[in-house]
């Protein structure tokens, strides 16, 4: 199916130069002069080879329909991870690098949406947001004003994001798992 390039979101499976490529990341650049364009890291299905390519935004490419199912994470086996149908209870191995920057946020019978194209898995989406506790917090540095600056924090899963000064080392927090940041404190 056509798209416009300025339509590629990650996640989507895209037919480029007759091979087939997720989309790992885009960017939409609007230089000084000329027309905008939009920049796409992917990674070839077949071959895990990374690559950046551009396109002006008017531009069209080709986008395959890709087919979603649930699965619940049970465990890592060296390289993959294990997967279980949560209806035929089958196991399934996913290759990690899958996962890409998100590995870190897997948790136990977490419940992962797998995108296939044509029965092949060509990505994984975590839940948005995942509960963590922070294992080390910076101390407050004094004279800070409280409404703008956040302090480092490392979390129990050996990810580092920035916190709030009221948070420290043993709290609950709500983390995105799209690029690690903070949301809320967890409730309860």
């Amino acid at each position: 199916m056509k798209q416009q390039a300025n339509l590629i979101r990650a996640g989507q499976v895209i037919e480029h130069d007759g091979r087939r490529w997720t989309v790992l990341k885009q960017q939409i650049i609007t230089p000084g002069k000329g027309g905008a364009f939009i920049q796409v890291e992917m990674r070839d299905l077949k071959t895990g080879n990374k690559t950046n390519e551009r396109w002006r935004t008017a531009d069209t490419v080709e986008r395959l329909l890709t087919e979603e199912r649930e699965y619940t994470y049970s465990y890592m086996d060296g390289d993959n991870i294990v997967l279980m149908d949560p209806e035929t209870f089958e196991q399934t191995l996913l290759p990690l690098e899958l996962l890409g920057d998100q590995a870190p946020f897997l948790q136990d019978n977490m419940t992962l949406v797998i995108n296939l194209v044509e029965g092949d898995p060509v990505g994984v989406q975590l839940p948005a947001q995942v509960t963590l506790e922070v294992v080390e917090a910076d101390p407050v540095v004094k004279g800070q004003t409280a409404s703008s600056s956040y302090k480092p924090a490392k979390l129990s899963n050996g990810v580092k994001t920035m916190v709030p000064p009221f948070i420290e080392a043993g709290e609950r927090i709500v983390v995105r798992t799209e690029d690690s940041t903070y949301v809320e404190r967890a409730k309860g």
